[in-house]
């Protein structure tokens, strides 16, 4: 048990420096990019990630600078326009998927006791492809030809009629570019869910987070295609004279619309329902006991993702539609709120019944489920289709979104770093700053955006530069605009909390919030083969009930065990691949391939899909392992 627990013997020392040997990055700068640690990689997500957060809260603070007061001139509507457009953009592709992507990547080998993720380079590739699709999007502010049609890009404006310059263009290539990192992502993920869990953790057995995150996995494979086909047709019409959304040549803009909203809804959830599994994961842990009704949340997690393509007509009830259907929508629509219940109910009585501590990751986890609350019952309302011809295309729908997406998934996200934090890196966050730092955050955001509810009803239009004096918004936009400059001080204040607790270092040892799950078994931060000897699981909280011993070490080879899909029977060792730059080679190419459609140059197109299939097959292609090359 030395490995898992107690005393470290002599023998244990020399077995962790076979593995380091076998799984450390070498300490140079080729290697650094070649990286496929996917606990180094799951940091550059989460770093890249806030990088556009960043951006994107500049975009949002100019925006509400704009609205501060009626007629203001602070920037143009054509510069609004931009703004608004990619501000919604930065923060659903660019943002939210990939900072939970990060933890999920980084968290998910360390949860489930393995060494790393099913597909080493994928990780790899999918970051650098991430990373590149973010840059070609925002190199379009150079000359001023950002998007300009909104996060939704609904024809006929997006038409090359009525947007003539290359904005749509950067938009459709770029999320393109940006799906293939998707799809690589969850398709890594859910391999390593399904076939890389320790020898007995049985899928009943599995962390909360990682069902969200298997859930947000499954959903991307199937929502991504409808997107990738909709942009596919869109450039298809804008330069090469198709008639998918052109109705005086008999296409549809509503073709677009459902499209987009097919992808668009579950999108909503595939960035929220990993915020959920972070909840469940701290509620626990601050509650002291295990959480209640395991199995039913599990469920509601999996149902939520199904339930989220049946609902996507609830963008569109004000464009003309049957009433049978939009009557069959909105039910569907009302019916999604039930699974989302069953995890809040489950979060409040595993609340009630446990002895709750209240440190910094717990206070963002209230502030989360008060705010998904809110968020929820607006969104119920808009299922009734009479309301929602009322509040469509309002800033209510504006309020709605924000607090299901930033009170909800950034409450969570801050919750979640707070709690992985110490794990991460080694050292304690400061509680009082942290506190300072919920309770600023808390208060900023629902001065800033409860307000908007109240703007939408008395009938404020979203996407507007200005407004007029005398309406009755002049008070409400200034409080909002208020609220959101009082909400970022609040975002500062946790990055200085990052820098004031690296000076301070309080070490925090392998569980300093004596959790139940097993990445807090590993050192922190964690060693760079996650555990010396692969854990082997015998309970749901196997760090509570001692319900985990020590297996094998596979330190012959960069060796992890593969095991069955439900139960987690042990099958047998697999090797993992080595670090390899040619993944960012890869994606280098891709950016080729799509700058060129970009500016319809076909060599450069031809030159980057060339290099995109030499570059792929020199890190896919099979080798010889280091454990056959022993047998023989």
């Amino acid at each position: 048990m030395s490995s898992i627990a107690g005393p470290i013997s002599e023998g244990d020392l020399e077995l962790k420096r076979r593995l380091t040997s076998l799984w450390e990055t070498p300490h140079t700068w080729l290697a650094w990019i070649a990286t496929v640690d996917h606990k180094k990689l799951g940091k550059r997500y989460i770093y890249t990630a806030f990088a556009f957060f960043f951006i994107g809260g500049v975009e949002a603070a100019i925006i509400r600078a704009q609205l501060f007061r009626p007629e203001n001139t602070l920037v143009s509507p054509e510069a609004f326009n931009q703004l608004f457009s990619m501000h919604g953009t930065t923060m659903m592709f660019l943002f939210v998927q990939p900072v939970l992507s990060g933890f999920s990547f980084y968290l998910t080998p360390l949860m489930i006791g393995s060494r790393e993720l099913a597909f080493p380079r994928l990780n790899a590739f999918s970051y650098f492809v991430f990373l590149l699709s973010g840059i070609f999007i925002y190199w379009s502010f150079i000359g001023g030809h950002a998007p300009d049609a909104g996060w939704f890009n609904y024809t006929p404006l997006s038409s090359i009629k009525y947007s003539t310059g290359v904005n749509i263009d950067y938009y459709a290539l770029g999320l393109l570019f940006f799906g293939i990192s998707t799809t690589a992502g969850a398709c890594n993920s859910i391999v390593t869910i399904l076939k890389m869990r320790a020898p007995g953790m049985s899928i009943d057995r599995m962390p909360l987070f990682l069902w969200s995150s298997l859930t947000m996995s499954v959903a991307a494979i199937f929502a991504m295609p409808p997107l990738t086909v909709g942009l596919g047709m869109l450039e298809l019409e804008r330069h090469w004279h198709f008639i998918f959304f052109d109705v005086q040549r008999g296409g549809s803009p509503l073709l677009w619309q459902h499209l987009f909203w097919v992808f668009g809804h579950p999108w909503v959830y595939i960035v929220f329902l990993p915020a959920t599994g972070m909840l469940s994961m701290v509620v626990p842990t601050f509650s002291r006991r295990p959480m209640v009704g395991h199995t039913f949340v599990a469920l509601a997690t999996v149902v939520t993702g199904l339930v989220g393509f049946g609902v996507w007509v609830h963008h569109m009830f004000a464009v003309g539609m049957p009433q049978l259907s939009m009557s069959f929508f909105g039910a569907a629509s009302m019916t999604v709120s039930i699974p989302s219940a069953v995890q809040i109910f489950a979060w409040l009585g595993t609340i009630w019944y446990g002895r709750v501590v209240f440190k910094t990751p717990m206070l963002f986890a209230l502030a989360f489920v008060f705010q998904f609350v809110i968020g929820g019952i607006s969104g119920v309302m808009t299922a009734a289709i009479p309301f929602d011809w009322q509040i469509t295309d309002t800033y209510f729908i504006v309020a709605h979104i924000h607090y299901v997406l930033a009170g909800g998934t950034l409450f969570g996200v801050f919750a979640a770093i707070y709690y992985w934090f110490p794990k991460m890196y080694g050292y304690m966050l400061d509680e009082r700053v942290g506190k300072w730092s919920f309770w600023v955050m808390f208060i900023g955001f629902n001065v800033g955006f409860f307000p908007m509810h109240i703007s939408g009803l008395l009938g404020m239009p979203r996407r507007v530069y200005t407004y007029l004096p005398g309406e009755g918004l002049t008070a409400l936009n200034v409080i909002s605009t208020i609220g959101v400059y009082v909400f970022a001080i609040g975002l500062l204040l946790t990055l200085f909390n990052l820098f004031w607790s690296r000076r301070a270092w309080v070490p925090a040892g392998p569980n300093p919030w004596g959790a139940a799950t097993l990445e807090w078994l590993a050192e922190s931060p964690p060693e760079h083969f996650n555990f010396a000897h692969i854990p082997v699981v015998h309970s749901r909280e196997p760090l509570w009930d001692g319900g985990v011993t020590p297996g094998p070490a596979y330190d012959e080879a960069r060796l992890t065990p593969r095991t069955s899909t439900l139960d987690a029977t042990l099958e047998e060792p697999i090797e993992m691949p080595e670090d390899n730059a040619w993944t960012l080679v890869s994606s280098i190419a891709l950016l080729v391939l799509f700058a060129g459609l970009l500016y319809r140059s076909y060599p450069w197109v031809i030159a980057g899909f060339a290099v995109t299939l030499f570059s792929a097959a020199r890190w896919m292609w099979p080798t010889t392992t280091k454990l056959l090359e022993t047998e023989a």
